[in-house]
């Protein structure tokens, strides 16, 4: 008899389902939509020549070669893990290399969570993390920002419920491009340390500043309170910076966590692929510092082109974040209208795409908010998609049951 697949699997998987995101980028591939939904690095960007060369240097070698093609050890190629040690004013042995900051998400969720343990989030938050954590099958606690980051006197009352750790992404918020100021950054690492709850940092978009001074990092501020009592784990990748494709990201924090966490890995994946981290450490080495620089004035470019766009032609109603870098600009839509909703007649009237917010919430909340990404499209191509979308969201201001 055929086999009933769907009654074999583990009840974490009812609760898994398919990324908004991940079905919206099939419209990129579609030359007449303007898509600010993907919150993807522009292709042309991309360091093409420095990664030729060092793929030609590291398989050109033998004893290169030889390293690059073979099994290493799960830690991730010693020299990465030194540069990226470096970085973070860590040691090596603090340092977990993984297939980008994905997998070191679900990772730690695995590590962390047992069904109906307590998560803190933002509302919204990243809709990767929430894929990653949900089919461990905690409960969510999310916790409001504002123009500052997440309030912490709403942190204080979550982190009261001890609950498993809190997941913040301090820099340029996906979605909402918000950035955690430094007093409550002080405060937030105070309040985990207080309650001896642990804080994940995702550190995704925090080199992709365009306005104003960097702030450090949790990580940093944690460290700088002393070894005892340390509660954040960094997570950080190379997708935004260097390319996506190869696939390298990170952890970094105390020692014992990182052992565990790569006994997770060896039962994963054994390590990420060799000639990928190689490659990637040579890139990094040569060109790292001077190729953020040029993301930084080409996206810098384009978020002023949507907020410019933005404000010249979006009705009355709308309202929208101003971020310091990053890739997002946060919708707030008028009374009435639904982003999904919104989303449907966009594609099919003016070849427009974005992601609908409810995505981002836990609860689905959160209906009258979208996202764009301003990364991957010329200003003159943002000015006209934003302009289209304007056209629409008034038309549907006019008659929102429609």
């Amino acid at each position: 008899m055929p086999l009933d697949w769907n009654g074999l699997f583990a009840p974490r998987m009812a609760g898994v389902t398919a990324s908004e995101i991940r079905e919206l980028l099939k419209l990129i591939d579609q030359p007449d939509v303007i898509s600010f939904a993907g919150g993807i690095p522009d292709p042309d960007l991309f360091p093409r020549d420095a990664i030729l060369r060092a793929h030609e240097r590291v398989l050109q070698s033998n004893s290169l070669a030889a390293t690059a093609l073979q099994y290493t050890i799960s830690e991730g190629y010693t020299p990465l893990r030194d540069w990226i040690a470096g970085r973070c004013a860590m040691a090596r042995d603090e340092i977990l290399v993984t297939n980008g900051s994905q997998q070191g998400l679900d990772f730690l969720g695995k590590l962390l969570i047992s069904p109906g343990d307590k998560v803190v989030v933002t509302a919204p938050t990243y809709l990767g993390a929430l894929q990653a954590f949900s089919p461990y099958q905690p409960q969510y606690i999310p916790v409001p920002t504002d123009a500052d980051g997440i309030l912490p006197d709403e942190l204080e009352v979550a982190l009261a419920q001890r609950p498993r750790f809190l997941y913040l992404v301090p820099d340029f918020a996906n979605p909402n491009g918000v950035t955690l100021s430094l007093e409550r950054r002080r405060q937030v690492v105070a309040l985990c340390r207080r309650f001896g709850v642990p804080l994940i940092e995702d550190a995704a978009y925090s080199a992709l500043r365009y306005d104003g001074e960097p702030l450090p990092t949790l990580l940093a501020i944690d460290l700088e309170a002393g070894q005892e009592g340390r509660v954040v784990i960094h997570a950080g990748t190379f997708s935004k910076t260097v390319v996506p494709a190869l696939r390298v990201g990170w952890l970094a924090g105390p020692a014992p966590v990182i052992q565990k966490l790569v006994l997770v890995k060896q039962a994963a994946d054994l390590h990420v692929g060799t000639l990928n981290q190689m490659v990637m450490h040579a890139v990094v080495e040569e060109i790292y510092d001077s190729h953020v620089a040029v993301l930084r004035g080409a996206y810098h470019r384009r978020r002023d082109a949507m907020l410019a766009a933005l404000q010249e032609t979006m009705p009355e109603g709308v309202t929208w974040t101003r971020p310091a870098g990053g890739m997002f600009v946060w919708l707030n839509l008028p009374a009435g209208i639904d982003g999904a909703r919104m989303l449907e007649r966009s594609v099919a009237e003016e070849r427009v795409a974005f992601v609908p917010g409810a995505a981002f919430f836990p609860d689905r909340s959160g209906k009258a908010t979208c996202r764009l990404s301003f990364t991957t499209n010329r200003p003159e191509r943002i000015r006209e998609g934003v302009g289209r979308l304007a056209a629409l969201m008034g038309r549907m201001a006019e008659a929102p049951a429609a």
